[in-house]
């Protein structure tokens, strides 16, 4: 094994460990990494990172996605990982597409309000809508999140109609 090879294999599995410490906080949600789930997440983050020509020092971002996520009605043992790998993915491509003007704690606070709120535990809705039109907003300019850490933003961006009570009354009021 080749000294490269050697050195991103004993990162993998610091950071594998350093994903199983997440349990103790995470199983309160029942939700569990098992070795094999944490080697499989330290190796994607190893590819995402190359895909998406990111490096990370010190804490890696899946933790803080882990600890932000894991009290998620829409996140269960039988989704974590899958759910998880998919969060990051998103994340570093989002942190590049908003040009790194956000910080990444603006952007996970941004991601988790719409996953539980606008998206309903929905990752695609979340990247090809969600993050999409706010990330064309930071391009643009907009840095009103900043005050905010990111939450309560994308009703300014929001180009979908959603529920109104008083609307649902007057259909109600129609059909009878």
């Amino acid at each position: 094994m080749d000294k490269r090879n050697w050195l991103e294999a004993v990162a993998e599995q610091t950071q594998a460990e350093i994903f199983l410490e997440t349990n103790q906080y995470t199983q309160r949600y029942g939700l569990t990494l098992s070795s094999e789930d944490a080697q499989i997440i330290a190796a994607e983050r190893r590819n995402t990172l190359k895909e998406h020509k990111r490096v990370e020092f010190g804490e890696s971002i899946m933790s803080r996605l882990i600890y932000e996520f894991c009290d998620s009605c829409y996140i269960s043992q039988d989704n974590y990982l899958e759910t998880m790998l998919r969060l990051q993915e998103i994340f570093f491509l989002y942190k590049n597409e908003m040009l790194d003007e956000v910080t990444d704690r603006e952007l996970i606070h941004f991601m988790k309000e719409q996953f539980e709120t606008i998206c309903y535990g929905d990752l695609d809705y979340l990247e090809g809508t969600c993050l999409d039109v706010f990330s064309q907003a930071v391009r643009s300019g907009y840095r009103g999140y900043r005050r905010t850490e990111g939450k309560g933003e994308y009703s300014r961006f929001d180009e979908v109609k959603r529920w109104d009570p008083e609307l649902y009354l007057e259909a109600l009021k129609d059909l009878q």
